[in-house]
């Protein structure tokens, strides 16, 4: 038995970005087989701030929005931003939402939802940000980004700035319902 605790912030928002990185480094000090970080940043700030407080030897992946994801032809993260995390040692990967995707597209001109729909809003009874974890995990491993299997911290938000953590084994979306959310590190009670 392993008894473990949650932080959890007073409401969800950027508020909460350097504390949530403070304790995500506590938990990579204390986890041994995390080799992976996914934060999910669409401008990169984020992500910077992860890179500038994490001191171990570990692969730090940026997932941002889809190009047009804003406005056609738009980048929400700006090639200087991406040359400067690039510069220590972050990738960046913009692509199709996992749980929106094309299928936002047809539900937008069409109505009604997808199943996609179903699992996002369910994830999202936790909070915004454990949605996006096990979205952008699903992403980068769709991506190739990251292995299949094997544990990695997660951290996500909504809008801007980060409020949650956590720690799951990702999947391909070919095989979603087979993600593991082991472990809640933090997340907004609201």
């Amino acid at each position: 038995m392993a008894r473990k605790f949650i932080t959890y912030f007073d409401k969800q928002g950027e508020d909460y970005t350097d504390e949530l990185i403070s304790i995500v480094k506590d938990k990579l000090d204390m986890a041994e087989n995390i080799k992976y970080i996914l934060i999910a940043s669409a401008s990169g700030e984020s992500a910077l701030k992860l890179a500038e407080a994490i001191d171990k030897d570990v692969t730090i992946i940026n997932v941002s929005h889809n190009v047009g994801f804003s406005g056609d032809n738009e980048s929400d993260i700006s090639d200087e931003m991406i040359e400067k995390l690039e510069s220590v040692g972050i990738k960046t990967y913009q692509g199709i939402h996992a749980f929106s995707g094309a299928a936002r597209g047809v539900t937008n001109k069409y109505g009604g939802f997808s199943p996609l729909d179903v699992v996002a809003d369910t994830l999202r009874m936790f909070s915004h940000g454990v949605k996006v974890s096990a979205e952008i995990s699903i992403m980068a491993c769709d991506a190739g980004l990251i292995p299949v299997g094997e544990e990695i911290i997660a951290i996500g938000g909504r809008a801007h700035g980060v409020d949650t953590a956590v720690i799951l084994t990702p999947v391909n979306s070919k095989n979603l319902f087979n993600m593991k959310i082991h472990e809640i590190i933090a997340m907004p009670r609201d």
